[in-house]
């Protein structure tokens, strides 16, 4: 099917409309899944394709954290049994020990953090594949439902942040709860009471930690809102400058911009003041963790209970025994928010897609054109019908205009016989046959559509000829560029037919872009044409130009046409007059005209004081 992606504005259904406390001085709020343990079961089955590499990971994670806990142990051993005695030659011996475990250690970190990374890519690369897939299976309802900002959010946002939890924080919070636990064993093996101390600090660490998260979540949940503000007004002014630069609102805009800007000053400081108050403080903690062990083991060293190696290994143990706490917290966070944005990507995946499952499927060929609606009612929301008791018959080959006050329902007609919605009541027939009983994609397949905002692709002029009919070769492209007329400026183009376009076709004029669609829908050929609007944006010498274009494409098809300049369908075979979703006025142009009703109003109102 030919096709534009968008459609106007006037009669479609209105559209609905994440910071926390972390290591680093930036962090989005922490979203807490509404249901974890669903979203952590829904994420399990792409994960389980690699249970044995994942379990091999684990195998790692287990030997170099055990082998971290060893150099402290060997360490106190040095001290007490080779340094007090003098033992140049074991000493030697202990630290080759201790360079080979530390060797070891990082071989297996580095080749467990490298495994990991690859699962999690693979998980997420098959997972961002079902999201895509499922999202071109949506029905064009959704997509009117939901921003295109918010659904790029979830692909991109919310699988970074399942990215993060899975390539890093999985591992992590493995290995720290094994660091803490072997740590605990390793200190109560040694000596009761100098584990039993450093067991007592840690709730004060844990108490303090949440505290200054607390505030320094405050802080960066109001720092994202104040960001969100200042990107709004940049937005704005970045993609209204025309309008700031004709209405001389340049220092309004800057003023609005220093002013949010100011709030996103103040927030950060805030944020980042409790934020960077963590580490130091921690620190301080840490320290007195250490004079504590430091003070109760030399007292004890004293009483000749525990050597000084003993002391040397506790010291370092205890140092040790922060960093795991001070992840586990951040990574509670990481781990939740990334919970969350699965949840919003299954919800996504979880929408039903575009229903074209027909009882009796009839497979469409080529189409006759021969259109009817009968007695049709249609509602974006129940209870307000856009459409009412609609019946209307094209006939093979019959030019049909339907004309209107904004939102009266023509386009909302074209988003029916599409099939974008489906019907409330009624039956809409082509070629006599239900078009419910034939699938989507034959239907579409013979239908070509232009609009009035022109979609073109980020790839070559030819590329975006070829999106009609994706075997066309070469030649037959061209030769539909040749009958829109637009084989003239596209070999003025840089590199003609292979001329990049920019985004949305910007370095095109609106004609251009028009011609380029109307060569789109030549090359898909189909069998019923439809024209919302696609001459209203430019001026009347190109709609001259393009209304050519337009008479060779009709020429033998049904075609409907959407038009507010009444002048360009005064040849229609029928004009179908709709206001409030109901035919109000049919027949010829001069018919209607004569007839000096609603029509007659809407031409005389933009041809007043001209020869009908």
């Amino acid at each position: 099917m030919s096709h534009q992606t968008s459609q106007t504005t006037s009669d479609r259904p209105p559209a609905q409309m994440r910071p926390g406390p972390g290591g680093g001085p930036m962090r989005r709020t922490v979203e807490k899944a509404k249901d974890p343990r669903r979203a952590l079961l829904r994420l399990l089955p792409y994960l389980l394709p690699y249970k044995v590499l994942i379990g091999f990971v684990f195998v790692m994670v287990t030997i170099y954290t055990l082998l971290g806990l060893a150099g402290p142990y060997l360490m106190g051993r040095a001290i007490d049994q080779f340094i007090a005695t003098k033992d140049a030659l074991g000493l030697g011996r202990i630290a080759l020990w201790m360079i080979s475990i530390y060797l070891v250690s990082a071989g297996a970190e580095t080749a467990s953090n490298w495994i990991m990374a690859r699962i999690s890519q693979k998980t997420l690369k098959a997972l961002r594949r079902d999201l895509f897939k499922h999202m071109q299976a949506l029905p064009l309802q959704y997509f009117d439902s939901h921003p295109a900002g918010e659904l790029m959010s979830r692909l991109t946002n919310d699988i970074d942040a399942i990215n993060q939890a899975v390539s890093q924080n999985v591992v992590a919070i493995f290995a720290s709860t094994l660091s803490l636990v072997g740590i605990l064993v390793a200190m109560f093996v040694l000596n009761f009471w100098l584990a039993l101390a450093s067991v007592l600090v840690v709730p004060i660490m844990v108490w303090f930690t949440n505290f200054i998260a607390r505030y320094t979540r405050k802080g960066f949940r109001e720092l994202q809102k104040s960001l969100g503000k200042l990107n709004s007004v940049m937005e704005e002014a970045i993609s209204g400058q025309k309008v700031v630069k004709a209405f001389r609102r340049n220092e309004s805009i800057t003023a609005a911009f220093r002013e949010h800007n100011q709030e996103v000053f103040r927030s950060a400081v805030y944020a980042n003041s409790y934020a960077m108050m963590l580490m130091p403080l921690t620190n301080v903690l840490g320290n007195f963790f250490v004079i504590v062990l430091a003070g109760l083991g030399g007292w004890l060293a004293l009483q000749g209970l525990v050597t000084v190696g003993t002391i040397a290994t506790f010291i370092s143990y205890g140092r040790n025994f922060i960093n795991p706490l001070r992840q586990l917290s951040n990574m509670y966070n990481a781990i939740q928010a990334a919970l969350a944005g699965a949840e919003r990507v299954f919800e996504i995946i979880d929408t039903p897609a575009e229903i074209d499952q027909p009882t009796q499927a009839v497979h469409a060929g080529n189409l006759r054109g021969h259109v009817r609606f009968d007695k049709v009612d249609f509602s974006y929301v129940p209870g307000s019908p856009v459409i009412k008791n609609m019946t209307l018959e094209a006939q093979p080959g019959q030019t049909v205009a339907l004309v209107g006050p904004t939102g009266a329902g023509k386009t909302t007609l074209i988003n029916l016989l599409t099939r974008f919605y489906e019907i409330d009541s009624g039956q809409i027939t082509v070629d006599e046959q239900d078009i419910r009983q034939i699938p989507k994609a034959d239907l579409r397949r013979r239908l070509g559509l232009v609009l009035q905002d022109t979609y073109l692709f980020g790839a070559s002029v030819m590329d975006n000829i070829r999106y009609g009919r994706l075997d066309a070769t070469d030649e037959e492209c061209m030769e539909a560029a040749r009958l829109a007329d637009a084989d003239h400026f596209i070999t003025q183009l840089s590199n003609g037919y292979q001329t990049i376009l920019s985004e949305r076709a910007g370095n095109l004029s609106q004609g251009q872009r028009q011609l380029l669609a109307i060569s789109r829908a030549i090359l898909a050929d189909p069998d019923i044409l439809i024209l919302d609007e696609a001459t209203s944006s430019v001026d009347t010498r190109t709609e001259a130009r393009i209304q050519q274009s337009l008479l060779r494409l009709m020429e033998g098809r049904t075609s409907f046409v959407i038009a507010h300049r009444l002048s360009t369908i005064r040849d229609a075979d029928q004009l179908l007059v709709i206001k409030d979703g109901e035919i109000v006025e049919r027949g010829s142009h001069q018919a209607l005209l004569d007839q000096r009703g609603f029509y007659h109003q809407l031409y005389m109102s933009q041809f007043k004081g001209e020869e009908i």
